[in-house]
């Protein structure tokens, strides 16, 4: 949020707005967060619904969904690429994370929700258009706000870890690339990436 701070001009009672404080309050249903383990992206005409999955025993759970519009997956998009670029130049390249072999067939959409839990308080989504990004060694957290006057609020908080945040990146540019080609193309479908 903006920090007032006394202005000079001829009108001295005046406030002038210098730097930016961000920040935004957390409730407490979600202080503690989720951890993810992958990411699913749907595109549709109107929005991007970004499915974060905890797929580390079964059942798998869709443990966060956030819904945002396209005019702000850019801004996404530019702050997990600068992020990554920090933590890179202060730990290293993220560890590694094996890919699945490319001969193995992938699931289809539907056999993957056909396996997931989806718990009726996720099942909706949070709506985020801006999001803020901290890291340490070892994982990164992404708090994804609603920025609206008067306080922003963090509507969803995910952990992943630090190995995970490359594909992350690159699933969720590709998926906008295939959404701007759509547009320059109309009369096709939604996509799921």
């Amino acid at each position: 949020m903006p920090t007032p701070t006394p202005g000079t001009g001829a009108a001295g009672g005046q406030q002038q707005v210098q730097g930016h404080h961000v920040g935004a309050r957390v409730p407490e249903r979600i202080g503690r967060g989720v951890f993810a383990t992958g990411m699913i992206v749907m595109t549709g005409q109107a929005e991007f619904v970004l499915d974060f999955l905890l797929r580390m025993n079964r059942p798998h759970y869709l443990v966060a969904r956030l819904v945002v519009a396209p005019v702000v997956l850019p801004g996404f998009i530019t702050a997990i690429r600068d992020n990554l670029a920090k933590y890179t130049a202060r730990f290293g390249p993220p560890p590694h994370v094996p890919r699945p072999d490319p001969s193995t067939p992938r699931p289809n959409i539907q056999d993957i929700y056909d396996d997931l839990k989806v718990p009726d308080e996720v099942l909706a989504g949070s709506y985020a258009n801006a999001v803020l990004i901290s890291h340490s060694a070892t994982e990164f957290c992404f708090d994804f706000l609603t920025n609206f006057f008067p306080h922003s609020a963090v509507s969803c908080r995910v952990f992943v870890a630090a190995g995970n945040v490359p594909w992350m990146l690159d699933s969720l540019t590709n998926s906008y690339e295939q959404y701007r080609r759509r547009l320059e193309s109309p009369g096709q479908g939604t996509g799921n990436s």
